[in-house]
């Protein structure tokens, strides 16, 4: 297929294309579907049933060759969870000082991938659970339950969940305890490791219940974990379809536009990232009206598995040659706030893409230059291919953290459908552009150095997903 040069962003078919868009509810129905099953933890009966549900919504629309590919997984899953501070400890703001006991239970969720276990061990409040804060606390951590909060300071650079459980267990934790920092957020979960049961056992706690451990680790008290989960050999799947030709035949390369149907087990995952997926069907069915204004074949896929370790997007990019993807493009995240943001990871073209669309069309698109690796762009960024994730800007004032994501919290009702049609509108064009873009490769030590910049090289190794290809 030729490639053609910027035209005008908004033609006479993609007009009449958003325009029905502006009234399609097929996305809200997707997601409504979704979140009525059980839930979509990687590698469950309801991840399985969602995939189906994103290949009916992928043919609806109109994408030929249409598939599930499976790809093994360890499947994770959650028992009985207890925790509890234990034992004689100094009390404080009495008349009389001295020593009483308490054995007192408080609401606690596993984090994927927990072994099980029932440990027993005095509480060390980490703070936020940076690599200085666990050293500077020492030997303490030794046989300790180690508390983290979820946030970052605010001056420094974000510190993954994975790269703090990783600096507690090397510090000699014999338990991790991660603690939402935004009150009234219930308890947190995410994955301590990928695909792999992790040292020692994790859980998450609410904000409430940091401050309460906060107190008790200051008076020297212990905690006791019990955590009842199992991993074993599993499978997850991919869905995939083509628009705008056949990748091979008419063109050396394709746009590739992914999103993760999968969500955890602890709440419907209307937000993280049923929006995303539902995103990603409202912005085929636009591609689909104005195909013959694609300059090279579209490929969507719906991944599984990302959240226990980005695990069908490394699948995909097994499964298909990355010097044949032009670009990637990862929904996670889009949809569920009011103002679309594109995180261009690096690419000055992807930017100027993304600067375009908006300037004529009128909305705004937050941009962020710096690349990461917390998504399923990750292992097609690696590989060299440009990518942008589209996500969403939360409202102004809202703390840092993911707010209701990974929590029980993430339900449908925080959705708004028009977030969805106006992002799905947007993506469309996005992916159309770059269709017609000439993107540069991304430049390998460039990345590595840009992601050194950003430190995130200590988290990365901690949490063991630094390339192995760097290390020379």
């Amino acid at each position: 297929m030729t490639e053609r040069g910027p035209g005008p962003v908004l033609t006479d078919d993609a007009a009449r294309a958003l325009g029905s868009a502006w009234t399609d509810d097929r996305s809200w129905g997707l997601l409504t579907r979704l979140t009525e099953l059980p839930h979509r933890m990687g590698g469950s009966p309801g991840e399985r049933r969602a995939a189906e549900l994103v290949r009916e919504a992928f043919a609806d629309a109109g994408l030929a060759d249409v598939r599930i590919d499976e790809f093994p997984v360890q499947y994770w899953e959650r028992g009985e969870t207890e925790f509890a501070v234990v034992g004689d400890q100094p009390t404080r703001g009495s008349d009389t000082e001295g020593t009483g006991s308490i054995d007192r239970s408080f609401e606690a969720i596993a984090l994927p991938y927990s072994p099980p276990g029932d440990i027993e061990g005095p509480l060390v409040d980490v703070g936020y659970g940076t690599p200085d804060e666990i050293e500077a606390a020492g030997s303490v951590v030794q046989g300790g339950i180690a508390v983290a909060s979820t946030t970052t300071p605010p001056d420094q650079r974000f510190v993954h969940r994975m790269e703090k459980f990783g600096h507690a267990v090397a510090a000699g934790a014999a338990a991790f305890v991660f603690a939402n920092h935004v009150p009234g957020q219930l308890p947190p979960t995410g994955a301590l490791r990928f695909d792999a049961e992790a040292a020692v056992p994790g859980v998450g706690v609410s904000a409430e219940t940091h401050d309460w451990l906060s107190e008790y680790a200051d008076r020297g008290a212990r905690a006791r974990i019990r955590v009842d989960a199992t991993t074993r050999r599993g499978s997850s799947q991919n869905v995939h379809g083509v628009l705008g030709g056949v990748p091979g035949e008419n063109a050396d390369e394709e746009v590739l536009v992914l999103a993760h149907y999968d969500a955890h087990d602890v709440g419907e995952g209307a937000l993280d990232n049923g929006c995303g997926i539902a995103t990603v069907v409202g912005a085929a069915r636009a591609l689909a009206a104005i195909e013959d204004e694609l300059a090279c074949p579209v490929r969507i896929a719906g991944v599984g598995c990302e959240e226990i370790g980005l695990l069908g997007a490394e699948a995909l990019a097994d499964d298909l040659d990355p010097d044949a993807i032009r670009a990637v493009v990862n929904v996670d995240g889009a949809g569920r706030f009011r103002n679309l943001r594109a995180l261009t990871h690096g690419s000055e073209t992807m930017a100027e893409v993304t600067e375009r669309v908006a300037d004529e069309v009128g909305q705004p698109i937050g941009r962020e230059p710096e690349p990461h690796p917390f998504s399923d762009h990750w292992p097609f960024l690696r590989a060299g291919v440009p990518a942008l994730q589209l996500h969403s800007e939360p409202p102004e004032g809202s703390e840092r953290g993911r707010g209701w994501g990974h929590t029980t919290a993430d339900t449908r009702d925080k959705v708004d459908p028009r977030n969805l049609r106006e992002h799905a509108m947007l993506t469309a064009l996005l992916v159309r552009e770059l269709t017609r873009a000439d993107v540069p490769r991304v430049d390998e030590a460039d990345l590595r150095d840009r992601l050194r910049d950003q430190d995130y090289e200590p988290g990365m190794r901690a949490a063991d997903v630094w390339p192995a290809a760097w290390e020379s």
